[in-house]
């Protein structure tokens, strides 16, 4: 161990220091601490953006969710066969030909006509309104087809307005108002039933659903999901619009 004196301004040492060993080691390298933790805030048009995209995202997935949900549901329906004894059947109209009925709605005015002569409805109404250029309207056509096979002219009710088919219903639901009549067996393609049977309920009527099986647009064919697809849409604007 080393001693050092301290010289007074006379010359003469006053005080002793001890420098030992450690005075002279060098200091053992830290590593610095860690920084601050930075904390980052958004701005309020941050946070809106962000709480938009999810709703966005939310709204989507969701869309999507219900639009399969529908498809599905029309699938079921097209293949669940309703018919029974009822207080009337309905026939859908669709396109007639100069007073003859188009293929498609051949088919539905075969399956009435078979579920009629079996006894589940004393009337049928067809229903059906008159494109731009057309003599008949689509009620006409189908009553000439009932005539011609059999059904007498006092069970059979037009609805001779209808362009879609909530005109259609909502004139079915006039011509049958007299009669009181609300148990209904409605005919279509089998797509078609699930948006029918929605519309009839919300005018009050008890509905059930006959799909013409012989129609040109088969069940499990490739045009029937692009038809089940275009129902599920007019469904969801339906349940929005009360139309």
């Amino acid at each position: 161990m080393n001693q050092a004196r301290e010289a007074s301004p006379a010359g003469y040492p006053t005080s002793t220091a001890i420098i030992g060993p450690a005075d002279h080691a060098p200091r053992a390298w830290q590593p610095p601490g860690p920084e601050p933790a930075r904390h980052w805030r958004r701005s309020v048009w941050g946070e809106l953006w962000r709480w938009l995209l999810t709703a966005i995202i939310f709204a989507l997935v969701a869309g999507i969710v219900l639009m399969v949900g529908l498809v599905l549901a029309v699938y079921w329906q097209a293949r669940t066969d309703q018919a029974r004894p009822v207080d009337a059947i309905v026939v859908l109209g669709t396109a007639q030909y100069n007073g003859r009925p188009g293929p498609v709605l051949e088919a539905r005015l075969e399956r009435a006509l078979e579920v009629y002569q079996a006894g589940f409805a004393p009337v049928i109404v067809v229903t059906g309104g008159r494109a731009p250029g057309d003599q008949f309207t689509e009620a006409e056509a189908g009553e000439r087809f009932l005539l011609a096979n059999g059904v007498p002219p006092g069970a059979i009710v037009r609805e001779n307005e209808g362009r879609d088919t909530w005109q259609s219903m909502l004139g079915v639901a006039e011509v049958l108002a007299p009669s009181d009549e609300h148990r209904l067996l409605l005919v279509s393609d089998g797509f078609h039933l699930l948006r029918a049977k929605l519309m009839a309920r919300d005018l009050g009527f008890e509905p059930y659903g006959a799909a013409a099986v012989d129609s040109p647009i088969v069940a499990g064919g490739g045009g029937e999901l692009s038809f089940a697809i275009r129902e599920a849409v007019a469904i969801a604007a339906h349940i929005l619009t009360g139309r």
